[in-house]
């Protein structure tokens, strides 16, 4: 597959639970600050009283590095950019909700959701803890630019479809539909993600798509994931682990197809795969092989697409932890 675009560029990130854990070492470890700073100053009960002092002012100081937005200290990055997946901190036991929806939080208080690509913002999180009263956390939402992706060579009937062809198409996806919408008590999406296959990055996610079919340019809607140019047959491995949710090997846009299930309405979906290695309702590993690259489906060469979604809205991997570039 051709595609000729210009690179889609990204504000810069705040640092928060959202973009990996760079944040100031006092932070992570505050004893440690205490100790060196207060111990050639302070003696008996005025060091103990000082401690505790600098304690608060460096908790209020790490809140605002990882994004704080609420009194009460739960955790969520203060902005983010379009296609984020949102991961936050609350209390066990909190009640969370998001766009409508009641979210899972999971044992350890990780709570997740997703900012569409199209979302404008700020949006807002309700947290009720247990014993206090609902508080509205705000998100800004950054940007982005989407540039346009030319795609030549692909078979015009994947791109304008007869009808037998299209009612197919919409079988298929209502199939996907149905895998997404698992709402599973898992946390797999917890831990930083990993590059199901390392190469270069040939399609991004959010870009408008025009594809050329006999000399006309033929728009369609936005690319929905992440392509990797890599050989055929190169190892596809999953990003984190999770349950295998829907696996076929011959869809007729996106050929090879697997999606694995993370949890909370989270999944990942791996396209135009040459094999299937899993089955549906199989549990895999971070890392573990689930299939091998190809060109299946409406693709003229090997490339992996990688999506992320959290139930149905679509989201850019290339923002998780562990995964940005």
């Amino acid at each position: 597959m051709r595609v000729a675009t210009t690179a889609s560029r990204l504000k810069p990130l705040p640092q928060g639970r959202s973009y990996g854990r760079e944040f100031r070492a006092d932070c992570l470890d505050p004893s440690a600050a205490t100790g060196s700073r207060l111990k050639p100053l302070l003696h008996g009960r005025a060091r103990k009283s000082a401690g505790r002092m600098f304690l608060w002012g460096l908790a209020a100081s790490c809140a605002l590095a990882v994004g704080i937005t609420s009194a009460a200290g739960v955790p969520f990055p203060s902005e983010v950019p379009q296609g984020s997946l949102v991961i936050g901190k609350v209390a066990p036991g909190s009640e969370v909700r998001y766009a409508g929806r009641s979210l899972r939080v999971s044992a350890e208080g990780d709570v997740v959701f997703g900012v569409g690509r199209d979302e404008r913002g700020p949006v807002s999180v309700s947290v009720r803890e247990p014993g206090r009263a609902a508080a509205l956390r705000s998100i800004i939402v950054t940007p982005r630019e989407w540039p346009a992706e030319r795609v030549v060579g692909v078979p015009p009937k994947t791109v304008e479809p007869p009808p037998a062809v299209a009612e197919r198409i919409r079988r298929e996806q209502a199939r996907v539909s149905v895998a997404r919408s698992r709402d599973d008590a898992r946390a797999d999406f917890a831990p930083p993600f990993i590059w199901p296959a390392k190469g270069r990055i040939s399609g991004r996610f959010g870009n408008h798509r025009v594809y050329v079919v006999e000399g006309r340019d033929v728009p369609r809607p936005p690319h929905s994931g992440m392509d990797i140019a890599v050989a055929e047959g190169t190892p596809v491995k999953a990003p984190a682990a999770g349950i295998v949710s829907f696996a076929d090997a011959d869809l007729y846009l996106t050929g090879g197809t697997v999606l694995v299930d993370h949890g909370h309405g989270v999944s990942s979906n791996f396209l135009h795969l040459s094999r299937i290695d899993v089955k549906v309702g199989q549990r895999v590993r971070q890392g573990e092989v689930i299939g091998a690259v190809g060109k299946t489906g409406r693709a003229t060469g090997p490339h992996l697409h990688w999506g992320l979604n959290w139930f149905d809205v679509r989201l850019d991997p290339l923002l998780l932890p562990g995964i940005r570039e």
